[in-house]
């Protein structure tokens, strides 16, 4: 088996045994909450920062170009559902809920794992800077539905400001390019906690999927699906050509783009009081999908 084989497999296997460890009643999905808390806020930072730490940032200019892609792409598939969706005369708050799952990838989450394990430390750093891209849509879509539903435009900026992974991306960047050290006890303590993100991250994924999110969102988990995985992807395709990027940049570009809905979306979805419910089975279940789909674009591009 080649690299992108075992990656996929391994990832597969991480996520079945999450599911199964569920339904024999080892872990709950009551659990996932204080999992994926530990891993957005201890050991996804610390896996960020860690790369960037010791990554060699002399391209840090050609890597800028990444952010721009999956920003485009999401924008340009949130306005084309966004008319879709009006015409099938939703609600305000069903087309919201279903939009933000169709524009925020889960390129953290998914992302990470996936471009580290077929590209190693070169695809992850490429990775980390596709999902800067992420959190700018993540801040805008956060303002949006504070003007369309109320809210207090304060606590959108205060929940990106105080949000881990970006301090670990500006501290690993700043930190690495100023040539100051944190100390070797210190940098072994955050590589141990960094490489306990990915396991965690593929066990959470497996407690959370629910199958009978299919029966109650049957119609928008197939739009959000083809818009997520088939339609988005293909507008990185289109830019990351049109670009001329090679190699790494174009790989993990498109890579990045075909990840599933991200879990920021139901964050959205839950604190501006949207369907949730409908948000969380098209995330899961797009994500269950992902598993079929991601495999069949790495193995074409």
């Amino acid at each position: 088996m080649n690299a992108i084989e075992i990656t996929i497999l391994s990832i597969v296997l991480m996520i079945a045994l999450g599911y199964f460890l569920k339904r024999i009643d080892f872990i709950s999905v009551n659990d996932v909450d204080v999992l994926n808390n530990i891993v957005i806020y201890i050991l996804l930072p610390c896996m960020i920062f860690s790369a960037l730490y010791s990554a060699d940032l002399s391209l840090i200019n050609q890597l800028g170009i990444l952010p721009f892609i999956i920003l485009a792409s999401s924008f340009v598939t949130g306005i084309i559902s966004f008319f879709i969706l009006k015409m099938l005369n939703l609600s305000d708050k069903k087309l919201w809920s279903v939009l933000v799952t169709v524009m925020i990838a889960n390129t953290a989450f998914m992302g990470y794992p996936v471009t580290l394990g077929i590209f190693g430390h070169e695809g992850f750093l490429r990775a980390i800077f596709c999902d800067i891209a992420t959190m700018i849509i993540f801040l805008i879509l956060s303002f949006v539905l504070v003007l369309k539903f109320g809210g207090s435009p304060k606590s959108a900026v205060k929940k990106i400001a105080f949000f881990p992974p970006l301090w670990a991306i500006i501290l690993g960047i700043a930190l690495n390019l100023s040539n100051i050290s944190i100390g070797p006890v210190l940098e072994n303590t955050v590589n141990y906690l960094g490489n306990g993100a990915i396991p965690l991250i593929m066990l959470s994924l497996g407690i959370s999927i629910d199958l009978g999110g299919i029966k109650r969102s049957k119609a928008m988990i197939i739009f959000t699906s083809i818009m997520k995985l088939a339609f988005f992807p293909f507008i990185a395709l289109l830019l990351v050509s049109f670009l001329g990027l090679v190699d790494l940049q174009y790989n993990v570009s498109i890579i990045e783009a075909a990840m599933p809905s991200g879990m920021l979306s139901l964050i959205l979805a839950i604190t501006y009081k949207l369907d949730f419910e409908l948000t969380s089975d098209c995330i899961l279940i797009n994500t269950v999908f992902s598993l079929v789909t991601l495999p069949l674009i790495i193995m074409l591009i």
